[in-house]
């Protein structure tokens, strides 16, 4: 799979650890940027996955940042995107089978390293579950 990976200072070393994982695992990761712990401003990093997302040019996102707040907002600005803050597994569960979720955003001052690339994982692998939730998805995507 090619997933699109950005982040601000504040979730750096996670990005740079999934980053890794992601390729460990045969996934083409493409990466946005940040590239140091150094402050910096967040948008400018999460929008352009988005973009990349919403333009098909990566199949999946991942951003992360201290809480994942901000940079779901961000992600969640671009026609298309549906991006989930998500703290533990159910909640990558339920933003893949639920809500078709094709970003999501981490926080790495929420979670240990190693949750945070279990939560990775699940996205990945979980399916979206149609059916019941389709009406919603479509709703969701209306202007």
């Amino acid at each position: 799979m090619k997933i699109g990976i950005g982040s601000d200072h504040a979730g750096f070393e996670y990005k740079e650890a999934i980053r890794a994982h992601l390729g460990q695992l045969g996934h083409e990761v493409v990466d946005f940027g940040t590239y140091s712990s150094e402050s910096t401003d967040y948008p400018t990093y999460i929008r352009p996955v988005a973009l990349a997302v919403a333009n098909r040019d990566v199949e999946r996102g991942i951003v992360l940042g201290g809480s994942g707040n901000g940079e779901a907002i961000v992600a969640n600005r671009v026609k298309g995107i549906r991006c989930a803050v998500c703290w533990n597994l159910e909640s990558a569960t339920l933003a893949r089978s639920h809500n078709n979720a094709n970003m999501i955003s981490l926080g790495e001052r929420m979670m240990t390293e190693a949750i945070a690339l279990q939560i990775v994982d699940t996205f990945l692998e979980t399916e979206f579950d149609g059916g019941r939730h389709q009406r919603r998805i479509d709703m969701i995507d209306q202007p």
